[in-house]
């Protein structure tokens, strides 16, 4: 049953309250602009202690079931929280792969004892989640992963690499696609799901330094590490069809997720508000007839985007391509992001080649440093070039 509009603002009253009270004042520290970006032990305990009083406020997976640590509650007020939570700015809620896509996966198709068992803790933070899909020489090619998990007993032996592991050497969990079978004749067969544990022996973490200057990524060596056999997730071959409906929810395309604030908001009234502030020649660069154009374009494109997540959930208007508008999100989304941040900082002239550091910077260096953080976004979730490739094939059925 819908809420009342009534019960909604009262609520919308109530966050905004317990926001003016509880949101932490700038920790003096540098923070991530989004969970790929957590590197450091202090940046992960901030963050970690964050969550944790949201969750306990009430405020986080509200629409999760209550004995899993939700409130049952209608997915009406978790977009009311996430919306004040971008409105003030506030931190992210860093355990994302967990509250995103593990959490939901778990819930959609996992046993009463995975629930049970991992739920509770990805809300709370008390337990954190990677994510091990692509591998070094595979990238978003998932159906070629050649880590191998070979049965022994109660156990799993796994031995390979995965790259691009945000938060790896922080994670209790791995949600690893490994290879099981190498005879199959179709090679996705031979994939297998496990919700591994992290700190064991075999598993090593070598955190990636990025164009930033951050870390956030990394590198993951198995070397004989050995996981139980109970960490399965549905049967041996079983894998491919497990990974696609976890990326279901990576790539937005299935809701559930416990929140949307994994990252600082930055929206296009912040690229106006920016600009406005720029001059050129002692002149206001915005009555430049050019750069009004080309951000007249960005602000055309960012309706656009908000308009299509509406369509979204209109059948009628996306009969033509029923999952077009969803399996285009991802790839829309990231690649105008990039180029909203790259031309916001453009527009600075000679200030746009500082950085971070460099007391002259315009806003400290945001722009910048929002710009570089960007690709991170166009990797995860499979890259620009893989999202593109499934558009193609899957939307407008046009051969591999």
């Amino acid at each position: 049953m819908a809420e009342s509009d009534a019960a909604l603002k009262k609520f919308q009253s109530d966050v905004r309250q317990w926001m003016q009270e509880n949101v932490p004042a700038d920790p003096g520290f540098l923070l991530p602009l989004s969970f790929l970006e957590v590197g450091t032990e202090q940046q992960l305990d901030f963050l970690r202690a964050w969550q944790h009083k949201v969750w306990q406020a009430g405020y986080l997976g509200m629409h999760w079931p209550s004995e899993f640590g939700g409130q049952g509650a209608d997915p009406a007020y978790q977009a009311i929280v996430d919306r004040e939570l971008q409105r003030v700015n506030a931190p992210i809620l860093f355990n994302t792969i967990g509250l995103n896509w593990v959490g939901p996966l778990l819930l959609d198709i996992g046993s009463q004892e995975s629930q049970a068992k991992y739920v509770k803790g990805i809300l709370s933070g008390d337990e954190i989640w990677c994510q091990g899909f692509s591998e070094p020489d595979h990238g978003s090619d998932l159906g070629s992963v050649q880590t191998r998990a070979v049965r022994d007993g109660d156990e799993y032996v796994i031995n390979g690499s995965k790259i691009w592991t945000t938060l790896g050497n922080f994670a209790d969990h791995m949600i690893l696609l490994a290879r099981t079978n190498t005879e199959t004749a179709r090679k996705y067969d031979g994939l297998s799901f496990f919700l591994a544990p992290m700190k064991i022996a075999g598993v090593d973490a070598h955190p990636i330094r990025k164009v930033t200057g951050e870390y956030g990524f990394n590198q993951v060596f198995f070397t004989d590490a050995r996981i139980p056999a109970a960490t399965l997730m549905r049967e041996e071959g079983q894998g491919w069809g497990v990974a696609m409906k976890t990326l279901e929810y990576e790539r937005g395309v299935s809701a559930g997720q416990a929140s949307a604030h994994w990252m600082v908001s930055i929206q296009i009234d912040d690229m106006v508000d920016q600009l406005r502030g720029y001059q050129r020649d002692g002149e206001a660069l915005l009555n430049d007839p050019i750069v009004r154009d080309d951000t007249v374009k960005l602000i055309m494109e960012a309706k656009a985007s908000a308009l299509s997540r509406s369509r979204m959930r209109i059948s009628p208007l996306t009969s033509d391509y029923p999952m077009g508008l969803a399996l285009s999100t991802k790839y829309r989304w990231t690649e105008y992001a990039r180029r909203m941040k790259l031309f916001t900082a453009a527009m600075q002239g000679g200030h746009s080649a500082l950085y971070v550091g460099d007391e002259d910077a315009y806003q400290g260096g945001f722009w910048q440093r929002a710009y570089f953080s960007n690709f991170g976004a166009t990797i995860g979730g499979g890259t620009t070039e893989v999202q593109a490739n499934i558009i193609a094939e899957h939307v407008l059925g046009l051969p591999k």
